[in-house]
């Protein structure tokens, strides 16, 4: 759903049931629902990589890969038995190491979507890894999240529009416009960046704005004190993906991820309470109101 250039436009239920996601056939199989990469997780956030995985499946993506590091490769596949986990080499910091592209160079030229970033560690090495992967990935999709997404700070502009999903301080960090600028005035600093990198620029918070190098702008307002919480945004970029994954344009998987994720929240507040419910309860949430807001 195009926007008129220089509005923005509210992501509420009217809105999505305008915008229907794309949906399998009844004789549909997991091919599909299209192919997920996540690229996720380190020594020290090893649930990072799950909790990505998990919410992109619940989003409805049909098959699944998770590359992560080798010392925790194992415990992740104990973890995530509907993925298949290819363990990456990995620096002494915990990054990926300089011959981990090779472990996944044929299932990138095959993922729909691919995800890089949630809980990976030595920033060095990661944006090093992602500047080679965004040369690599040719037909899918990339969601570029955490330390992935300083790889803006090398390319400057994209060739083939990427998503990202920064927080205020995130987008302080990659734009070196102070937090309390972004905070002040964030549909500007979603919108610049995203025409200055070429991307699809996710500015996450209590209102998120979506903005893409086209200038469409989406707000969603109204978020849960509870989603402030470790994890959260792994659960996000996962559902992003997922929808992606499934053919949903990335604007229109930001849109729908975002909403699918606050509403997530709410239903959870409305069950536990307002605040200490935890990232991995969010997932479980989203098929039943995936179907509700396609009514």
């Amino acid at each position: 759903m195009a926007t008129e250039i220089g509005a923005t436009v509210d992501i509420d239920a009217r809105l999505l049931h305008g915008w229907p996601l794309p949906q399998p056939g009844g004789d549909a199989d997991k091919e599909d629902r299209g192919s997920t990469l996540v690229i996720a997780g380190s020594h020290e956030m090893p649930g990072a990589a799950m909790l990505a995985a998990t919410s992109a499946l619940r989003a409805g993506a049909g098959k699944l890969m998770v590359a992560t590091g080798a010392s925790i490769a194992p415990g992740t596949a104990l973890a995530l038995a509907e993925a298949r986990v290819v363990a990456l080499p990995e620096t002494e910091a915990g990054g990926p190491a300089a011959d981990a592209m090779a472990r996944i160079e044929a299932q990138l030229a095959r993922a729909d979507a691919v995800l890089i970033g949630p809980g990976m560690l030595d920033a060095a090495a990661t944006r090093a890894f992602t500047r080679r992967l965004l040369k690599r990935v040719t037909n899918g999709v990339v969601v570029l999240d955490a330390l992935a997404m300083d790889v803006v700070l090398d390319l400057r502009r994209f060739e083939r529009a990427p998503l990202l999903t920064p927080h205020a301080g995130e987008m302080a960090h990659l734009t070196g416009v102070p937090k309390e600028g972004v905070i002040a005035d964030p549909e500007r600093h979603a919108r610049e960046a995203a025409l200055r990198w070429n991307a699809i620029v996710v500015l996450k918070g209590a209102t998120t704005y979506i903005a893409t190098p086209e200038g469409d702008c989406w707000r969603h307002a109204g978020g849960q004190a509870g989603l402030g919480t470790s994890g959260s945004g792994d659960v996000l970029a996962g559902i992003i993906v997922g929808l992606a994954a499934r053919g949903a344009p990335l604007a229109q998987a930001a849109a729908w991820g975002v909403a699918l994720h606050a509403r997530a929240g709410s239903a959870l507040a409305e069950r536990l309470g307002p605040i200490g419910f935890l990232a991995r309860e969010l997932p479980a949430e989203i098929p039943a109101l995936l179907e509700q807001l396609a009514r």
